[in-house]
C-alpha cells in the first residue's frame, strides 16, 4: 500500500488516548489515527493552577516542546532522592527518559500550559502511580 503525507487539523485532535488526572491529552498522530507504526505525537493541556498525577510512559522516551504557558516538570533525583523542579518556559524543551516517574504542574493562576508531546513508542504509554 502506497503512503502519503497526511494533515492533522488542531481541531480534529482525538481525547481517546491514556489520560492522567490534571491534564488533558489529546492524540494527533498514532496507529489508529494515521496508521503511524513507531510515533505517537499529541498535545497536552494543563489547567491553571493545578498538577497531575505521578506517571511514567514506561518504555518510551518523550520529548516535550512548550507552547505556552509555564509549566513544572517534577521528578525525584536518582542519586539524591530529593525532588527537582524544571520550571520551563514557551520554546523550551524537555527530554523525559523511559520509566521515569515525574508529574507536571502549572502554578499560573489563570494561563493554561499548552505542550506538544513525541514519544518513541507508537502508544501513548502512560502509567499512574501513587507517588514520585
Amino acid at each position: 500500500m502506497e503512503k502519503a503525507l497526511r494533515l492533522i487539523r488542531a481541531d480534529s485532535l482525538s481525547a481517546g488516548t491514556a489520560q492522567t488526572g490534571g491534564m488533558i491529552r489529546t492524540a494527533a498522530i498514532s496507529g489508529d489515527l494515521v496508521g503511524a507504526q513507531s510515533l505517537w505525537m499529541g498535545r497536552t493541556v494543563v489547567r491553571p493552577g493545578t498538577s497531575s498525577g505521578d506517571h511514567h510512559h514506561g518504555e518510551s522516551e518523550t520529548g516535550i516542546y512548550v507552547v505556552s504557558g509555564h509549566p513544572v516538570f517534577v521528578f525525584r533525583d536518582p542519586e539524591s532522592g530529593s525532588l527537582v523542579r524544571l520550571e520551563a518556559s514557551p520554546g523550551d524543551y524537555v527530554w523525559v527518559p523511559p520509566h521515569v516517574p515525574h508529574r507536571e504542574e502549572n502554578p499560573s493562576p489563570d494561563t493554561e500550559a499548552v505542550v506538544v508531546i513525541a514519544r518513541s513508542t507508537q502508544e501513548a504509554i502512560v502509567v499512574n502511580v501513587p507517588s514520585l
